[in-house]
């Protein structure tokens, strides 16, 4: 054997590592969060065919509050809370759920699914300027872009829904109050850093949304009005479990890890989403050129996220 092979012997050919695509965790995260909150909206036009606004909502939040603080008693989670966490939880939980999610759910009786998931997601413009003068996050010039640019792309796809009329101009203001609750509690939640737990926290809230909701319900619904039906338990369930459980603990989560302007931003998303959700479950209208209103919308959610995504990784 050469002198040369034994000093340096021939290693076996190793085969290179091909790279993997791996889905980051919060993208995952934000693209299921983005996917039922949107789909809400036609999921709950169809749950209002079979049982008035407000009764719906308390059941949706009753069952919801069970589930959760169900939850939180099987996993074993803390339940010590001060006054000041069920006084903050209370009301984040009246702003978030009862005033919101009625509003939006009055408004519905005569606006489309798609035009309030158009009005609900101009969140991210009105949480950006609120968290600049209550939370003291900044408000730099990519931030500043993203939102014009979302708000660009929203107005693109708004034009070609309400330039026919049919949409009540009653029904509008109603869904732009459930819009101002909606940012009122994700300020509240971010600004009164409650404590609780995901589980136990969301629980609360749910609680207080259908305490603060039944009184009306009752008062202004008749229960005979509810038509019982597969549809409605199948509709009511996803409500409850899926949009009130699963994706408020995902938005939650969001606000807490990215902060009120960069999770907000996603809300820029569900306009094409609720679009197509209207149209898939309702039968809504839904023109071609109104997806070209995409385009600025996701490239504002990458401007407005982006630095929070930078300064993440570098204090890691």
């Amino acid at each position: 054997m050469c002198l040369a092979h034994r000093r340096f012997p021939m290693r076996p050919a190793q085969s290179v590592a091909r790279p993997q695509f791996r889905l980051h965790p919060l993208a995952l995260e934000v693209g299921v969060f983005c996917l039922i909150w949107s789909s809400a909206f036609s999921i709950s036009k169809v749950a209002l065919l079979d049982c008035p606004p407000l009764l719906l909502l308390t059941a949706r939040f009753l069952l919801a509050a069970a589930v959760l603080l169900g939850g939180a008693l099987v996993t074993g989670a803390k339940w010590r809370l001060g006054r000041r966490d069920l006084v903050a939880l209370a009301t984040i939980g009246v702003a978030n759920n009862a005033l919101y999610l009625g509003f939006n759910y009055l408004g519905m009786g005569s606006v489309s699914s798609g035009l309030t998931a158009l009005i609900s997601s101009m969140n991210p413009v009105l949480t950006a300027v609120l968290a600049a003068f209550f939370l003291s996050e900044s408000m730099i010039w990519r931030k500043a872009g993203g939102l014009v640019l979302g708000v660009i792309g929203i107005a693109f796809i708004v034009r070609s829904r309400v330039s026919s009329g049919a949409e009540s101009a009653s029904g509008i203001a109603l869904v732009v109050g459930g819009l101002v609750s909606l940012v009122s509690g994700a300020i509240l939640f971010k600004r009164l850093a409650p404590k609780g737990g995901l589980l136990i926290a969301n629980g609360i809230q749910n609680l207080a949304g259908a305490l603060a909701l039944a009184p009306v319900a009752l008062t202004t619904e008749s229960i005979s009005a509810i038509s019982p039906s597969w549809r409605l338990l199948a509709a009511l369930v996803y409500l409850a479990v899926i949009g009130s459980v699963l994706a408020y603990l995902l938005w939650l989560h969001l606000l807490t890890v990215l902060g009120a302007t960069a999770a907000s931003a996603y809300h820029f998303l569900m306009p094409p989403l609720g679009l197509l959700f209207g149209w898939l479950v309702l039968g809504e209208h839904m023109a071609q050129r109104e997806l070209v209103g995409i385009i600025p919308v996701a490239l504002g959610i990458y401007l407005v996220t982006r630095p929070a995504a930078v300064r993440k990784a570098a204090m890691a």
